[in-house]
């Protein structure tokens, strides 16, 4: 099995969001994501393609017509808890908690050094989804 030749990310994290309209936003000013593609019809996000260097997620609204929403619940409807995540790589993970906190992210594990390298720490988005952003980058250390 190969990967797609020049790809950027092979594996693409994927959300749904009640009011995803809000969620875009509030990714880009609270984790400083970019909104690359949004294909929308009026309060309703078909599909989203947000950015973050080479790194990518995918989200679109709650009940937006399609199969995938059927297979999915929302953080609130399991009692806050979830099954995966996404790990962001930062450069400078104290600068990001801070612009994440000021836009109203919740920590859930606060900012410290890792024992396996870096920094990081753990938050909720606006609407619950659990997220890890920190400085270790495992691509770098395996190269080392």
């Amino acid at each position: 099995m190969t990967t797609p030749p020049d790809a950027g990310s092979t594996i693409i994290p994927c959300l749904r969001y009640r009011d995803a309209h809000a969620a875009i936003a509030w990714l880009e000013k609270a984790f400083g994501f970019t909104a690359q593609a949004v294909y929308a019809e009026g309060d309703i996000v078909y599909h989203a393609q947000l950015v973050y260097g080479r790194g990518m997620i995918m989200l679109g609204s709650v009940d937006n017509g399609g199969e995938w929403g059927k297979w999915v619940v929302q953080p609130d409807e399991i009692g806050h808890r979830e099954t995966q995540s996404a790990c962001v790589i930062v450069t400078d993970a104290d600068a990001h908690h801070e612009r994440a906190v000021a836009a109203g992210a919740e920590v859930v594990i606060p900012i410290a050094s890792q024992d396996y390298g870096g920094r990081g720490y753990a938050c909720r988005d606006l609407e619950g989804h659990l997220w890890w952003f920190g400085s270790y980058d495992p691509w770098k250390e395996a190269s080392v």
